[in-house]
């Protein structure tokens, strides 16, 4: 997978205009607060994902801006394609030309890994963000995963909604046919999560090995009381259904469902202790850039892509030898790296430089060339 070009109009600070980036390594450099995660963010929308910075899709039109278009160029599936993203009281989307009934469907015809500073709350934060995380990265693996979490999140809704009607005195008569259709749901959510687990576990294990030099141990694990990574759809559904019933009196008074997927959790120990609560921001910034690594190496061994990697400020807090561990890892793929100093990087690795400054980018050809 790569892109060609990328075209922007009224997007965060980008001043209008085109970059046409190489197959290999591309370094956006410049000074804090002048657009290069900007532009990352303007690649990782084509994913039919959310802002990874978690800022609404309006909050993305430059100011004073009716709204925001983005273009891009890339090629996949053995063939060139366009997308374009249009961003004003809503983000629609078309492919080829032909308009998508949702920005969400350009999911797994453009496929990116991003890695950002603000990607540390994976480890540092609760489980909503590590769900989030694991369900992102299958949604890109399997399109068709959107609509189970939408129907999930739909029949996690109404028995929310249930529980609480019932709680002011409401009949409890409807309770079981939403016990049936969150475990239902509930258990297709459960085994795609584990099923990606299996996959990305060892591929984390693996990286964070080669980050930290092999001196430390590494697991990533699915915690759920539906069961663990060796369970199956049945089994997680009856044990799902059986939860919900024997909760369904701490539910009702709590007015909202206490057990199910939307309580499970990822753990993440190294030298077998919670990386969370004893690892140091050196190891748990490593922990995260492994989880990322893997991620595109599991979308490359089931797809058949490797998708691009958009790192952002990835190599400041890593020392020589894991710099020069990490390029030699993405050796091969398309890369859009930041940073505030280009020189470390091209000393490392070669590829195409542009200089960002107040949302201007242009390309220089480094010295000595």
């Amino acid at each position: 997978m790569i892109v060609s070009q990328l075209g922007f109009n009224g997007f965060r600070n980008l001043v209008t205009g085109t970059i046409e980036p190489v197959p290999d390594v591309n370094i956006l450099y410049g000074r804090n607060a002048q657009g290069k995660t900007n532009l990352l963010e303007a690649l990782w929308f084509f994913t039919g994902g959310r802002s990874f910075r978690g800022a609404k899709d309006t909050e993305t039109v430059a100011f004073g801006q009716d709204e925001a278009r983005l273009t891009l160029d890339f090629f996949a599936e053995e063939r060139t394609q366009q997308a374009e993203i249009l961003i004003n009281r809503r983000k629609s989307a078309s492919l080829g030309g032909i308009p998508l009934s949702s920005a969400s469907k350009l999911a797994g015809h453009f496929c990116a890994v991003v890695f950002s500073p603000v990607h540390l709350s994976l480890i540092k934060d609760g489980p909503e963000g590590r769900r989030k995380f694991l369900d992102a990265a299958y949604c890109q693996l399997r399109p068709g995963y959107i609509r189970i979490l939408s129907d999930f999140h739909r029949a996690l809704f109404q028995r929310n909604a249930l529980l609480k009607t019932i709680r002011k005195g409401g009949s409890v008569q409807d309770l079981k046919i939403w016990d049936e259709q969150l475990a239902l749901t509930g258990a297709q959510v459960f085994t795609a999560r584990t099923a990606y687990i299996r996959r990305l576990a060892p591929a984390t294990k693996e990286i964070y090995s080669g980050i930290s030099g092999g001196g430390e141990s590494f697991s990533l694990r699915y915690c759920s009381q539906t069961g663990d990574e060796t369970t199956g759809y049945k089994e997680a559904y009856k044990q799902l259904l059986l939860l919900l019933e024997q909760s369904a009196p701490n539910d009702i008074a709590a007015g909202f469902s206490t057990v199910g997927p939307h309580r499970d959790d990822i753990m993440v120990e190294i030298e077998g202790q919670s990386a969370r609560s004893f690892a140091s921001q050196g190891q748990q910034r490593s922990a995260v850039l492994a989880l990322k690594l893997a991620e595109a190496s599991v979308l490359r061994e089931v797809t058949g892509e490797q998708p691009v990697a958009l790192l952002d400020d990835v190599m400041s807090e890593l020392d020589t030898s894991r710099q020069d561990y990490v390029l030699n890892h993405i050796s091969g793929w398309q890369v859009f790296l930041t940073c505030c100093d280009p020189s470390p990087v091209l000393r490392l690795t070669g590829g195409k430089v542009f200089h960002v400054e107040q949302g201007r980018i242009s390309h220089q050809i480094p010295k000595g060339e």
